[in-house]
């Protein structure tokens, strides 16, 4: 196929994106990237630039304008973009008014040319999936979202918050905007995707911030057919959690979360594959594949956002209510009064708030280990990753029984760590570890080959949870199928992660494992099960049952390892497999059982790694790490592969 020529415009910002996606389809020789619209355009690019979008896509001979600017510009440069012979991939919202929707409309119809919109959830198998999860009709569903914003957010850019900017609509709030996939879902569950296809509209909007524009909201929407949707959204929480519908049948109900393209029913969740729009517009183009978000399918979200621009301007919640941190405000609670929002089809007002803020016990839906009824690590799988972060379902925040958090997630050093789970930075090519990929005689790049762990299942089981992962690479190819379980159980005054996962090939031949050691870069070993600590501890050291401190053990291959802190312990028993230690301590504290330490692994069947890791409040002498490893080792031997564990 011959490659698809697009340009970008607006390329900060979520544009970056944008060009990222390019450039994997570039490389996959489905796209070409032709050239940049911005007024400010990022340094070094090697393609022509332009403020002008029109005269760009005239210069360039290009058949894709990607529009990522701000929203008051979609509907002028979307509608130029088509008069110049391209076809438009428009971010989300479309526009903010249904008279400017119709202007793009009436472009559309004009030119005969295509404009998909950015809705990327709308692109997943889920969205179908869950019109028949239930196994009888949708009545009604119920929208939970809670996210953290900092002030920062809100100074970001001239229209950032704003309901409008010199006289032009610009509509950036919750509902319109961070969390236009939330009501853009439901609405497509729903079948909502006409101007028509909504009935009437409540809506209570508020602030907490001193913005023109929400930051916390309800809306409530009776379709046509008769279909309740009820939203609660807030950028007011002291922590980021996965958006979901809440789905209401008759008898049953549902959960989909739309971030991660999951939908949980009888407490199983279950994963779904998702088509990226460009690739989907540029199979349009070239093959006549049917449009996944055509512009017509978002007339029941605009006449959403078009209701809230008509809406009086929102309330400010009183100060009382409002938590004032060093980098953002917090609502207290609103987490838990969302989740009762989605439950019960009710606004805010109806649940008393903001009166009720900090009274509502019901918790977010999240995955999490217990010990007892003690909660000491969350699993958690994020919607906000992108592509060169190599997504994928990671446990962070774990804690030890007295509550100290004892690993770190996207920090400023390495923002591809995630907690603890398992990375490998080359499978058949591709980077799921994250970051930059080490070339022979360049060293460290950034490029377009990560790949993501997907989830297929995930299912409880006796003191934890069993998960099947497909580990995809960028071309959608999937390379590996993976099993995992994680479990915790008590042990000596401190707690004990029994972490297993088998990895086997899926492309017909075998898998190829490396680490960026096998490349050449000596000492980077790392790959496999892998554990990211806080930077900040006190009295970081690291030992094995032979040596100590961090030279000393990068590499060595024994049973088990210990890095402690004036504040926490871990201690690493290897219980299936016997790899070199990849360890840091004085860059970064990080531990991990290296899978191809120096030379590539070749998987003809399948591996399988098992490891225990004790967490313990406090640091862990030597001699009661080896006592703690022989009890923990023993314990998790008898459980999964009996004969494998040999004491240090």
């Amino acid at each position: 196929m011959r490659p698809v020529k697009v340009v970008v415009a607006g390329a900060n910002g979520y544009g970056r994106h944008h060009l990222q996606n390019v450039r994997r389809l570039a490389a996959a020789g489905r796209a070409e990237l032709a050239g940049v619209c911005d007024i400010r355009p990022p340094a070094g690019l090697d393609v022509p630039v332009s403020a002008d979008l029109a005269a760009l896509v005239g210069e360039t001979g290009a058949e894709v304008a990607v529009v990522a600017t701000p929203i008051h510009t979609h509907a002028p440069l979307a509608a130029a973009a088509l008069r110049a012979g391209a076809h438009v991939l428009l971010e989300k919202p479309p526009a903010p008014s249904v008279g400017e929707f119709e202007t793009i409309s009436a472009a559309v119809a004009e030119t005969g040319l295509s404009c998909q919109v950015g809705f990327q959830s709308l692109g997943s198998d889920a969205i179908a999936a869950a019109r028949e999860v239930l196994g009888e009709p949708v009545r009604a569903i119920g929208v939970a979202g809670a996210w953290t914003r900092p002030l920062a957010y809100y100074t970001r850019s001239a229209w950032a918050g704003r309901r409008r900017l010199d006289g032009v609509d610009v509509m950036d709030g919750a509902l319109t905007n961070p969390f236009a996939h939330a009501v853009a879902s439901a609405l497509a569950v729903a079948g909502a995707d006409t101007v028509d296809s909504v009935g009437g509209i409540e809506l209570e909007l508020y602030r907490a911030n001193a913005i023109e524009s929400d930051d916390t909201s309800s809306a409530r929407l009776r379709l046509a057919d008769g279909t309740v949707i009820a939203i609660t959204v807030s950028l007011c929480s002291g922590r980021r959690t996965e958006p979901y519908l809440h789905l209401h049948g008759e008898t049953r109900s549902a959960r989909l979360f739309y971030t991660l393209d999951e939908i949980e029913a009888g407490g199983v969740r279950t994963g779904f594959a998702r088509t990226d729009l460009l690739g989907n517009l540029i199979a349009h183009i070239r093959d006549g594949a049917d449009l996944l978000v055509p512009l017509a399918r978002t007339g029941g979200f605009t006449r959403l956002l078009d209701a809230i621009r008509r809406a009086p301007e929102p309330r400010p919640v009183g100060g009382r209510y409002v938590r004032a941190e060093p980098s953002r405000l917090v609502l207290p609670g609103i987490e838990g009064l969302a989740v009762r929002a989605a439950e019960d089809l009710a606004t805010l007002s109806e649940l008393g708030f903001p009166g009720s803020l900090g009274s509502v016990a019901r918790p977010w839906p999240e995955t999490v280990l217990r010990v007892g009824a003690r909660e000491v690590a969350s699993y958690v799988q994020r919607g906000d990753l992108q592509a060169a972060d190599a997504p994928r379902p990671h446990l962070h925040p774990v804690r030890t029984l007295g509550g100290t958090v004892v690993t770190e997630t996207r920090p400023d050093d390495h923002v591809h760590h995630l907690g603890a789970g398992v990375a490998i930075s080359d499978v058949d090519g591709a980077n799921f570890w994250g970051g930059s990929t080490y070339v022979p005689g360049e060293g460290p790049k950034i490029l377009p080959n990560h790949g993501r762990q997907r989830r297929r299942t995930l299912r409880p089981i006796d003191g934890g949870h069993a998960e099947s992962l497909d580990w995809v690479g960028p071309d959608g190819t999937v390379l590996a199928a993976e099993e995992r379980t994680l479990t915790a159980r008590p042990v000596a005054g401190a707690w004990a992660l029994d972490f297993a996962f088998t990895l086997a090939g899926r492309t017909g031949k075998p898998l190829v494992l490396r680490s960026s050691a096998c490349k050449g870069r000596a000492g980077a070993g790392y790959g496999g099960f892998f554990w990211r600590a806080p930077k900040d501890s006190a009295g970081l050291a690291v030992f094995t049952a032979e040596a100590s401190g961090e030279e000393a053990v990068h590499g060595s291959v024994t049973p088990w390892l210990a890095l402690t802190s004036d504040a926490w312990s871990l201690l690493f028993v290897q219980t299936t497999g016997l790899d070199p230690w990849f360890v840091r301590v004085a860059e970064y504290p990080g531990v991990g059982p290296a899978l191809a330490w120096d030379e590539p692994l070749a998987v003809p069947d399948r591996v399988d790694r098992a490891i225990t890791v004790v967490v313990a409040d406090g640091r862990l002498a030597p001699g009661r790490a080896r006592d703690l490893a022989a009890e923990a080792g023993t314990a998790a031997m008898r459980e999964e592969n009996p004969g494998t564990f040999r004491a240090g």
